[in-house]
């Protein structure tokens, strides 16, 4: 019994020396955040508990002035279809003149529409209505997840990860992802600021967001390197007829 974990230990410990140090740190952000997803649906919809999104409505209306409100309302606008609409359309232009393979094309169309599908889905599904105390004006719609939280992450992780597979230099590379990952977060922040989403909505839309992506690119990745095999196996029969 011992040697047969000690031989399990050993085969899991290769395995993951495989993998490099960006996939691993994929794969943790994608089990934590399948990990806190369960916690918040188990505890918002399971167990009717927000005792957590009330602290953080409480929290917040502590700093409420004219100022951060309009600085709020001015991030919110980056989560909105106002701005992602058109954003998405000048990227996805941009990703098909930038990269001679269609691939990449057909990797970010593929996730800002099946992650806009995904969000009304998930929206209809959890069927949430939104808080009663919003600090400017009621706002239509669901709250379970946040979209602006959902689609900015879409958005924005999908800017990230071009820079990341297009930008040499490490420091603009990491100064500009960090920048990003600052947008997504503030766009989230302002969303309960206005209290127009329960900080859960918030977390939530992120989780989902993350979670969709991964599990999307590793699909299309299995799709790419199927494709790969099947073509020098198509073109070998074309050179024998």
């Amino acid at each position: 019994m011992k040697r047969k974990i000690q031989s399990g230990a050993k085969k899991l410990a290769n395995a993951i020396a495989l993998l490099s140090a960006e996939l691993l740190l994929v794969f943790i952000i994608f089990f934590i955040s399948l990990a806190t997803l369960i916690v918040i649906i188990r505890q918002i919809f399971y167990r009717s508990q927000n005792n957590f999104d009330e602290s953080v409505f409480n929290y917040l209306s502590q700093h409420v002035t004219n100022t951060n409100t309009v600085i709020m309302q001015w991030i919110s606008f980056f989560g909105s279809h106002l701005f992602l609409v058109p954003a998405f359309l000048v990227f996805f232009t941009f990703i098909f003149f930038r990269y001679k393979s269609k691939w990449y094309f057909i990797k970010a169309v593929t996730a800002g529409v099946s992650n806009l599908l995904l969000m009304f889905g998930l929206k209809f599904f959890f069927n949430r209505p939104r808080p009663l105390i919003p600090l400017l004006k009621e706002v239509p719609g669901l709250s379970f997840p946040s979209g602006h939280a959902f689609m900015s992450l879409t958005f924005f992780g999908l800017i990230i990860y071009f820079v990341y597979l297009d930008v040499a230099n490490k420091w603009i590379k990491w100064t500009v992802i960090s920048f990003l990952i600052l947008i997504i977060f503030l766009v989230g922040l302002s969303r309960v600021y206005l209290r127009v989403h329960y900080s859960s909505d918030v977390i939530a839309g992120f989780c989902f967001g993350i979670l969709s992506l991964v599990i999307l690119f590793l699909m299309l990745h299995q799709i790419e390197k199927f494709n790969a095999k099947k073509l020098p196996e198509h073109l070998s029969e074309v050179k024998n007829i």
